[in-house]
């Protein structure tokens, strides 16, 4: 005999927001954000690392990364590793900009 049970929602009398907050980071998020904290304590290269630990491109790695190092609740996280990880980003910006228009640093 089917209630119907089955077909109510599991985040009944929640709204959207409230299952899945958006102030909160995912594991996976946490585990980068961790990687990024210690990775040179893997041996090897940090591209194969980041293969073995993730199953992800290191460029798709660096894609979420970046994303990832924009979201508030990153800094919360960790803010120290956030803010050095943007600080070494905008470096690489501006290296990349003066190197375009000629510049020598």
């Amino acid at each position: 005999m089917n209630d119907g049970s089955a077909l109510e929602p599991v985040t009944e009398g929640l709204e959207a927001d409230e299952a899945f907050p958006a102030d909160l980071l995912s594991e996976r998020d946490r585990q980068i954000l961790a990687f990024e904290r210690q990775w040179w304590k893997y041996a090897g290269a940090k591209e194969q690392a980041i293969r073995e630990l993730f199953d992800m491109s290191a460029t798709r790695y660096y894609q979420l990364l970046n994303i990832l190092i924009d979201r508030p609740e990153a800094l919360e996280h960790d803010p120290m590793l956030v803010k050095r990880l943007r600080r070494m980003r905008s470096q690489r910006q501006r290296q990349r900009a003066a190197r375009r228009l000629g510049i020598r640093p």
